[in-house]
Parts: C-alpha cells; structure tokens; sequence
C-alpha cells in the first residue's frame, strides 16, 4: 500500500488527544477523506504529508506526496509555467536545444523530454487555453486551481493530497475539475465536503471521533453504509433496553423471593421444633443463599447495563438544530431588496428565496457589497428596502476573543442572557462551550455561532443575504444550515455555486451575473 498509517495517536501540547490508535491503509485510486469540521481530516493530510510526526506508531509513505492547499499562493511575478512547476524543465530543454551542453541542464530535465507534449495535452484536458507566460495574477481562481492540478499531473507524485478542491469554483470549473480527478493515476487523496466530487471517489474515509474508518465506494454507498449501521445499532439499542429491563425485573423477583424464604424461615425457627445447631444451619444457608442470588441478578443488570452503554456508543449523535423563530413580519408582497438594470428591476419581496449565481469573477461579492452599502456594481444599481438584515459572509468576521454566549448575546441586547443560552442550546450549542472564546471553536461551531447571532437577533432581521454559506463547512453542519432556515420566514438571498444546496434552501428564483449584467433565469429543477 502507497500509504500505511500504523496504531498512529497524537496529542497536541495541551494534552488533547486527536488519534489515539488509527490503523489504515490508502492504496492506489480515489479516497474522499470526510468528516466534520474540527475532526482531524486537515491533521490526517498532514501525518500523510510529514508535516507532523505522530505522538506514537508509524506513517509509511512510498515515495513523494503532491499536495494542493485550500488556498494556492505563488511568488509574485510567478506565471502559469511556475505554477505548472516546468518552467526550469523547460528552459533546460530550450537551453540544450540551443547547443548548450551544460550537465546541469541535463539533470533539470530528467525523463521529461516530453514536458511540452503532456502540458499542452493536460493543459486541454483541462481546458485551459493560457500562454505558459501567462502572470499568475492575470488568471481567474477557478484557472489557478486547475493549473495547480495540472501541476501536480505533470510532477507525476505517486501521492497526492486535495484540500477542499471544489471550493469557490463555479459549476462549469468543478465540472473540468471532475474531469481531471476521473483520471488520476496514483494514489489521490482527497479532503472535500463536496457530493459530486465525493460521487467520483473509489472509497471513503471518514475521520470521527479520533479513528478513521475507511469503506469501499463513493459518497452514496458510503452514506448507505452509515445508515445501515445506524439501523442495526438503533435496533440494539432497543434490544439491550429490553433486556436490561427484563433482568432488573428478573432481580427484583429473585430479590422477592429471597424475602420470602427467609420470613418462612424465621416463622420456622419461631416454632421452638428446630435445635439450635439446626436453626444456625439453615440460617446461614439461607443467607449464602441470598447472597448468592443477589449477586448472580446484580450481575445480570450489570452486564445488560454495560451491553446497553455499548449499544448507545454506536449511534451516532448528530443532532439536526431546531429553532422556534418569531414571526419576522414580512408579508408576501413587502418589497425586501431590488437590482436595478438598464433592461430590468429584480425585486425580492416576501418570504422568498432567491440564488445569485455566475462564474467565478464576474462580482457577485461586489454585487452584494453595493446592495449592503447602498450603490451599483457593474452597471446594476442595488437598493435595500428593510433595515433589519443579517449578512453571512464568505469569511466569517468573530472576535476570536469573545466567547459564544457575549457574540450572540450583542445581536438581542434585550434578550435575558438565560434565554440567549436557551437559545443557543437549539443550535446544539450548550454547557460550557458557551463559553469559551470563538476562536476556540471548530469551523462548524464558529458557522453555528455567525447563524445563531443571525436569527437570533432581536428584531430579527427580515432579509438574510448568503454569501457562499457552505464553503468549508461540514455536511452534518450543512444539513443544520438547512434545518435552521427551514424556520425562518423572511427573504433569502443566498449566492452558491452548488444546485444541490440552492435545492435544498428551499430558491425558486435564481438571478444571474454575467458581463452582460443581471438577468431572471427559470426556477433551478428539482
């Protein structure tokens, strides 16, 4: 196996554990490496990568490890021939072309003569029709991150490691993504929260609970597994429940009985027909025999209790966030927010839910900056008509040094701190971690907070505007995105790049940004 991960533990200078004994093997194709925000996916990447060295066991990797970084940074200057990583090669070959003999030259170039052929091949496939002196800074971020993955094509590393590939990328440049990850040679690695590329995996592993367990197939044979095994655990659980009830019925009987005897025994004793040596007789054995029988029921509970404790620990406890929101005021025909064209007024009004799509770079963000501040963007004047909106941004923007309970509670100063813990206990939010500081917090648990001070603001805003909402985000914390919102009954604008997730908020209008401007599309299917 290209990577074998042996009763690997690791424990950070705090003393918090994150592994404790991980055994598993990736070999050659496609692993989706999934999990909830703060699991260890990103540390498991990088026990892979040797940038950490476990606490105890072993990680073997055969031979160099490829990795792409959520963000991909260059030296300024840099072109798509440095992002490519060939530009040395290729001045080497241009150098020996030339007649230059230099052995130097010879040793930049290896066993790539072909690197022009396979760059422009690859560079197709990808479809990317750039210069290779094109600057880094002149391309969009969908062209970065599919030049990067050429890059790690052509450096032909027997592992590679994605992170979070998808994010930010258009349907059209996850489509070309797609494209090159169905025909990755080696072993590939990939941290994603995205469905449809997870859909192109050979496997799954999935980092919970300081273990990671791998299951064979992609994303839906994976959930079909999970499932499965949630099945058969709930029904355990039920089955240990019952038996635990019926052998703590079973001891309370015996315990009866017991009683029983013994009251017949003393009544005997009682009678004056029985010697002394013979009433010692029978009473001690009475009590051994009391003792005995209580300790063989006690037993029984015991292990039944035990076996029930088992049974619980397997079911999972991911528990979906559900709020009772007051009713925000926004009837059907209350003009919420318009975008305003030479061609055309957009108007979202009431309780609908509209998308902001468009490629990557044509200024959906600015658009929603203009609508926020008051002003236009790119020929499209954009105008609030309520006051009470709550704006998620791309990057969340928490004072790292303010705990849970004081963020949330600054957005409904009127509300008893009791209350906004109440409150905050709906968004699986409870106990201490209220309390400790934001940037403490895992992504999901930090996303959580940035929605909870949304919808519990006091007034509640009526306009909720969306910017990328699930990027980075786990899919148990998406699926509470989508339980949360289920709730909420004033206007949504939400800007995605993932149909799924315009589906399942529930959009019926979408509007899309291109160079020609703003325009109405039909409802998004499904």
């Amino acid at each position: 196996m290209p990577v074998v991960l042996s009763h690997v533990g690791l424990s950070w200078p705090d003393g918090r554990t994150q592994f404790a004994d991980v055994t598993v093997a990736f070999g050659p194709g496609r692993t989706g490496i999934v999990g909830d925000n703060g699991s260890g996916k990103s540390t498991l990447a990088r026990l892979v990568l040797g940038d950490l060295r476990p606490t105890s066991g072993t990680v073997r990797v055969d031979g160099e490890v490829g990795h792409l970084p959520q963000s991909v940074t260059t030296l300024p200057g840099a072109t798509l021939a440095d992002l490519l990583g060939v530009r040395s090669i290729m001045d080497a070959l241009a150098a020996v072309e030339s007649g230059d003999a230099d052995p130097a030259h010879f040793d930049a170039i290896g066993d790539s003569w072909d690197i022009h052929e396979r760059t422009a091949a690859l560079l197709a496939e990808a479809g990317l029709a750039i210069e290779l002196g094109r600057p880094v800074s002149a391309m969009s971020g969908g062209e970065v991150v599919l030049a990067a993955l050429v890059g790690l094509r052509l450096a032909r590393t027997p592992v590679v490691v994605l992170d979070e590939p998808t994010n930010n990328l258009d349907g059209a440049t996850r489509e070309r993504l797609y494209g090159l990850v169905d025909h990755w040679p080696g072993t590939l690695l990939v941290i994603s929260h995205d469905p449809g590329l997870l859909r192109r995996m050979d496997a799954i592993a999935e980092v919970r609970d300081g273990e990671v367990r791998l299951y064979g197939g992609d994303f839906d044979a994976w959930r079909d597994q999970v499932e499965a095994e949630q099945d058969a655990a709930r029904r355990a659980v039920r089955d240990a429940a019952s038996e635990l009830r019926i052998q703590k019925r079973q001891a309370l009987e015996a315990e009866a009985r017991a009683a029983r005897r013994a009251r017949a025994g003393r009544a005997l004793r009682a009678t004056g027909n029985m010697s002394k040596g013979a009433q010692d007789f029978y009473r001690n054995r009475a009590e051994k025999n009391t003792g005995r029988l209580k300790a063989e029921a006690s037993g029984r509970v015991s292990d039944a209790r035990t076996a029930l404790d088992a049974a619980e620990a397997r079911v999972r406890d991911d528990e979906a966030i559900r709020i009772d929101l007051p009713d925000v005021g926004v009837g059907a025909g209350r003009r919420l927010a318009s975008f305003t064209t030479d061609a055309a007024t957009h108007v979202i009004a009431g309780p609908e839910r509209v998308g902001l799509v468009g490629g990557n770079g044509v200024g959906k963000t600015r658009l929603l900056g203009a609508l926020l501040a008051g002003g236009s963007a790119g020929g499209v004047e954009a105008r609030l008509e309520t006051e009470r909106v709550g704006y998620l941004p791309q990057r969340l923007d928490l004072d790292p040094h303010v705990a849970a309970l004081d963020w949330v509670a600054a957005g409904a100063p009127s509300v008893p701190v009791p209350e906004v813990r109440q409150r905050l206990a709906r968004f699986n939010l409870r106990g201490d971690d209220v309390f400790r500081p934001v940037g403490t917090l895992s992504g999901g648990e930090r996303f959580r907070v940035a929605l909870a001070r949304l919808l519990l603001a006091d007034p509640p805003p009526q306009l909720l505007v969306l910017d990328e909402p699930t990027n980075n985000l786990d899919l148990t914390t998406v699926d509470a995105l989508v339980d949360a919102l289920s709730a909420y009954r004033g206007g949504v604008l939400v800007v995605s790049h993932d149909d799924d997730v315009l589906a399942r908020l529930g959009v019926t209008r979408l509007l899309r940004l291109d160079a020609e401007g703003l325009v109405e599309e039909p409802r998004p299917s499904g």
